[in-house]
């Protein structure tokens, strides 16, 4: 991949939890492809699965891009959801704002920022209250 830069861009729909991680699923296979290692491509996956699902959880969906080098995978999820109002407690395991009916489903146990976190080298959060989040996770190869 010399010196090339691979640009993607992915919608995530907010209203539909079967199509959450479809996102994460593809990049998956992109990056197989192109013949990153298996646990670069778990870290990525692991990383953006669970940022689609914060997506459809808290802003009603998004749009993530990812970025391919040679030496890192940028992901950047952005949303036009309400932003997030305290993000240390929103990063400490356990902590959600998800509603019951989420729960419910098994999502919104509060491991979705810890995990993009810890499966990536670097993670900045830019969120505004009332205007969105972005969201950009870096995996160094």
């Amino acid at each position: 991949m010399d010196n090339h830069r691979l640009s993607y861009r992915f919608d995530v729909d907010g209203d539909n939890f079967t199509s959450a991680g479809e996102a994460s699923v593809k990049v998956k296979k992109i990056l197989r492809d192109i013949g990153f290692d298996p646990e670069t491509i778990r870290r990525v996956s692991i990383a953006m699965y669970e940022g689609e699902i914060n997506m459809v959880i808290h802003a009603g969906g998004g749009v993530a891009d990812v970025i391919v080098e040679e030496d890192r995978i940028v992901i950047i999820l952005t949303d036009q959801g309400p932003g997030i109002a305290d993000i240390d407690l929103a990063m400490q395991e356990g902590f959600s704002t998800a509603p019951d009916n989420i729960r419910s489903l098994g999502f919104g146990a509060g491991m979705g920022l810890p995990n993009m976190k810890r499966y990536t080298d670097e993670m900045i959060i830019d969120s505004e209250l009332g205007k969105g989040t972005k969201i950009t996770m870096t995996v160094r190869v």
